[in-house]
């Protein structure tokens, strides 16, 4: 073929793809990467793979709206279309400017994803989209229009065909095809159609008018009135079954001026802002919210840190622990449910695989908790950003009406990560400090990834974009709405804050007040040629390691100044409280932890000192000096002297009363203490029973009786079988090393460049195999598409060592060890002991070959161009 010829049309998807350069085939394999799983052999079987129903529905999911309203525009159009054909689909007899402006794009869109080939003079949607978005009677299409005319008198007598020709006065012609397309024209031409309406009664009119937007069928009578007796005569209305009338879809788009959409949407809904702040505000606020983040997240796994609630036998939380930790982090249920999947993503906390299988924290909270806060925000915003569980869902029902728990099955969402992601991105690309309005938000989603269908507020994507939005509000991502500096580093995005974010795949920008898209910048060749429209917009993949690490020290070095720093002390007052004016070391919040109660929350912690707490303390193996000194060393105003005398008096009792284990017994050296015992009335439940004047049997354990006479006002300590006080400090439980739950993913992995690189090779050069053009050969078999060459092992010797002399390539038949055969094209270099090593254009390498496991060798065609 000479230089100044032009390339001849493609004939098929398959052929399409072959005239592509990597980097095409490249950015089809990275929007589409169920098409890489596993790897074609070849560029036919990459086509046929396209094509199939799933891999087309899952790329037709991923398609923003005005791209899907143009794949819907071209399964209404003529097969194939051309190019102006669609504008006029798309943009109309006026011809809107920013569709015109947009379309190029979206129809690059289409033809980079493979949902679309061929010139622009013979577009084509592959058979299954056009199957998927024509309209038919079970699954009309979104543009509203029916079927066409052709379509529709499919089956109708000719007789009755003739009859619509002569009433719409047009000549009657010799067969029923040339009359349905003599039909068609005229519903076509705008001049003609024009002249027929003018005819028609005002009432015919109307009617019309009530079809053209869709839906285009209506029922009818067996005596129709005389407005649609006008409309059946002249074909304006056609039968499609008894009782049922449809409009044509000629018809249709010349009463709409032909547009195929009610309203074409080329832009997409710009993000309004519902409010703007100074960005010191919004991180201030962030980061208060961060703090409070760590501090329930810690008060959470110090609730557990005995053992948590019990495991489900079908898994996760019941419904009265969830309420009980709830009560104990002082916020409301669904908050709780937030906070305990959030430490079960960060791989803080997980199921001690006991027996008695109960939650616990995971080793990993002790490494956790030592970390800097800044540090320990971090993790938990990652696990947040890419787990895909989704407490929204906990309380309601899955698709066997069975409640969904905390911590339990059901509760993974793959598109999760992607939708919050998403969310941020929209905030990052808004002026710092500015918070959008949610609805302006899930309009917006809802144009990148729109429903095939009738939109809902309560489609899935809708409810995870608001829980991103209040859930980022908890964790500190955001600020009074709007999105904190820390978030933007962690994201990705720190290197654009007063500029224009870059969204992946767009190759667009958004300022204040653009309409365009706003994203995170990915690694090198993710973004696509596309024209200026909005192309689709994919929730950016994660980070590379090296991305995620920096981006990480970015974020802890932005809000590590804006929380507070721990403090060593705290302020005792009269009324036997303790306050504590911010957050405290945590040795000291420990030790406190033990001694007092907590009362309240807040910017200032709130302790009270009570005898129940004083004595928790003394049982922990701490005496009453060490409490005074502790006290006295980490208090800025004067111990009062009601705690002094609330711990020596709790001290001075604490002890009298040994328990011990017989079932139980309980020994004093005062006997008049223990005949007060069993004249107590609260005693009955404990059923004691004198054995020597200074001790006492109980049938209940010792763990009851230590309740049950702390209960009654007494401080008894227990004892060893030796007869020494047991120290009761709390000993932490810990579930066995964990890791954190994997997210589960939305369709394969979005491949990287060396598997990109490599399969785009494998694709080549199986391609090259199965192309390559060959000699004739005289076994018809070795002739039929796809099949082997066969030779015998003779010839196929001779052919080798024949190759090896002329240097030239063949064309082999290969079966490896796992029986599984592929052709390849190879050029002999030595023949010897039973193998032949080649360089295999396939693999692009040198390789050695067993003779016994080549099926066939043929000789290349020679090369006629």
């Amino acid at each position: 073929m000479s230089s100044d010829e032009k390339p001849s049309a493609p004939r098929s998807l398959a052929e399409a793809l072959r005239a592509r350069d990597d980097a095409s085939l490249a950015a089809l394999l990275r929007a589409r990467p169920d098409l890489v799983t596993p790897v074609p052999t070849d560029l036919t079987q990459l086509a046929t793979r396209a094509g199939t129903r799933a891999s087309v529905v899952r790329a037709l999911e991923h398609l923003d709206r005005f791209t899907l309203q143009t794949a819907e525009a071209l399964a209404v159009a003529a097969e194939p279309a051309a190019y102006e054909e669609l504008l006029g689909l798309m943009a109309g007899d006026a011809r809107d400017a920013a569709v015109v402006a947009a379309l190029p794009g979206a129809v690059a869109v289409l033809r980079e994803q493979a949902l679309l080939w061929g010139d622009d003079d013979r577009l084509r949607l592959v058979r299954i989209a056009r199957e998927l978005l024509a309209p038919s009677p079970q699954h009309p299409s979104p543009t509203g229009l029916g079927p066409s005319v052709r379509e529709a008198t499919a089956g109708m007598s000719p007789g009755r065909i003739q009859e619509i020709v002569t009433a719409a006065g047009l000549a009657s012609t010799h067969d029923s095809v040339s009359a349905v397309t003599a039909l068609a024209s005229l519903f076509s031409d705008r001049r003609r159609m024009g002249a027929l309406l003018t005819e028609a009664p005002a009432e015919s009119l109307e009617v019309l008018e009530r079809l053209v937007w869709g839906p285009p069928y209506g029922q009818v009578t067996a005596d129709p009135a005389a407005r649609l007796r006008w409309l059946l005569d002249r074909g304006l209305l056609l039968p499609t079954a008894p009782g049922t009338v449809v409009m044509p879809r000629e018809v249709a788009l010349h009463l709409r001026g032909g547009h195929a959409h009610r309203t074409p949407e080329p832009v997409p809904p710009a993000v309004e802002p519902a409010a703007t702040r100074r960005p010191q505000v919004v991180d201030a606020a962030a980061a208060g919210q961060a703090y409070t983040a760590l501090a329930t997240v810690e008060e959470l796994l110090k609730d557990w840190d005995e053992g948590g609630p019990a495991v489900l036998r079908a898994g996760g939380l019941s419904q009265r622990d969830l309420k009980r930790t709830a009560v104990a982090l002082d916020v409301p249920e669904p908050m709780a449910a937030f906070w305990v999947e959030l430490a079960y993503a960060a791989g803080l906390i997980a199921s001690d695989g006991e027996a008695d299988e109960r939650y616990a924290a995971t080793p990993f909270f002790d490494e956790w908790v030592e970390r800097p806060p800044a540090e320990r925000w971090v993790l938990l915003a990652q696990a947040w950003l890419a787990g895909t569980r989704t407490p929204g869902l906990i309380g309601g029902r899955d698709t066997k009406e069975r409640t969904l728990s905390a911590l339990g099955p059901g509760l993974d969402r793959s598109a999760a990560p992607e939708v919050r992601r998403r969310v941020l991105t929209l905030l990052a690309g808004l002026p710092e400090g500015t918070a959008p309005t949610a609805e302006s938000v899930l309009a917006r989603l809802a144009w990148e990834r729109p429903l095939r269908g009738p939109q809902r507020d309560d489609d899935l994507r809708s409810r995870l974009a608001r829980w991103t939005l209040s859930e980022a509000e908890l964790l500190g991502i955001t600020g009074r709405g709007a999105l904190a500096s820390q978030a933007r580093a962690l994201l990705g995005a720190a290197a654009h804050p007063h500029g224009p974010v870059t969204d992946q795949g767009t190759g667009s920008s958004q300022g204040t007040g653009s309409p365009q898209d706003a994203g995170f910048p990915q690694g090198p060749g993710d973004k696509l040629p596309f024209h200026h429209h909005a192309a689709p917009v994919h929730a950016p993949g994660p980070l590379s390691p090296a991305e995620r690490a920096a981006a990480s020290a970015a974020a802890v070095r932005l809000l590590a100044p804006l929380l507070p720093e721990p403090l060593d002390h705290v302020l005792l007052q009269a009324d036997l409280t303790a306050v504590a004016p911010g957050p405290l070391h945590r040795p000291l919040a420990d030790v406190l932890g033990v001694l007092a109660d907590v009362e309240s929350k807040g910017g200032a912690t709130v302790y009270r000192f009570t005898p129940g707490s004083v004595r928790r303390a003394l049982d922990a193996g701490r005496t009453a000096s060490d409490l005074h000194a502790f006290l006295a060393e980490h208090s800025r105003t004067p111990v009062p002297q009601p705690l002094t005398y609330l711990i020596d008096d709790v001290a001075r009792r604490h002890g009298h009363l040994r328990v011990g284990a017989a079932s139980a017994y309980v020994r004093c050296d005062d006997d008049a203490m223990l005949n007060e015992i069993l004249a107590d009335k609260r005693a009955a439940a404990l059923r004691l029973r004198r054995l020597a004047p200074t001790v006492l049997a109980a049938q209940a354990d010792p763990a009851a009786l230590l309740d049950g006479l702390r209960a009654m006002g007494f401080a008894p300590a227990a004892e060893s079988a030796e007869g020494d006080v047991l120290i009761t400090r709390a000993d932490a439980h810990r579930s066995p090393p964990r890791t954190a739950p994997e997210p589960v993913p939305e369709g394969p992995p979005v491949p990287d460049g060396t598997l990109l690189s490599a399969a785009i090779r494998a694709i080549r050069a199986g391609d090259l195999a199965s192309t390559a053009p060959r000699k004739p050969a005289e076994d018809a078999l070795a002739q039929a598409p796809g099949a082997l060459p066969r030779t015998s092992p003779a010839d196929t010797l001779a052919t080798m060592q024949a190759a090896v002399l002329t240097g030239e390539a063949v064309w082999i038949g290969y079966v490896n060890a796992e029986g599984s055969a592929s052709q390849r094209v190879i050029a002999p270099v030595r023949v010897e002991g039973g193998f032949v090593t080649a360089y295999d254009h396939t693999a692009d390498e040198v390789r050695t070959y067993p003779l016994h496991r080549i099926t066939g060798v043929a000789e290349l065609a020679d090369d006629e161009a």
